[in-house]
């Protein structure tokens, strides 16, 4: 793996649709990957509204949501549904290389960067 943000996470072949698998080792929060319609999906495993792990919601179809208060990101763009999240989670790409399902961080990721604005300020933050 030539990459330095490529992150290897094993043989995925026995994660079947509609179910996801953590990967705690990797970034700040870990990747929760996601199978949905025979594609992988990653996105960090940190809800941006509470810091809640987004591998112990519920994933239906493309939408996982937060256990804690209802926010659901689509896998696909790690966008947000709406409030209380203010902003979307980092996605990952997930590549397999020789059948190694391998996590790359998309760089049009619908996480904000810091510093940036909404108009909102930080009355909305919990964090």
């Amino acid at each position: 793996m030539s990459d330095p943000d490529a992150h290897q996470l094993g043989n995925l072949d026995e994660l079947k649709d509609g179910d996801l698998q953590v990967f705690e080792d990797i970034g700040d929060y870990g990747i929760v990957v996601c199978r949905v319609n025979g594609e992988l999906f990653g996105l960090e495993d940190n809800c941006s509204h509470a810091d809640t792990p987004l591998s112990e919601g519920r994933l239906r179809g493309y939408q996982l949501t937060c256990p804690l208060h209802g926010t659901s990101f689509d896998v696909r763009t790690g966008e947000h549904s709406g409030p209380p999240a203010y902003e979307g989670v980092p996605c990952f790409k997930i590549e397999l290389n020789d059948g190694v399902a391998v996590a790359l961080p998309q760089e049009d990721s619908n996480k904000k960067e810091k510093g940036a604005s909404d108009g909102l300020g930080d009355f909305f933050q919990t964090r």
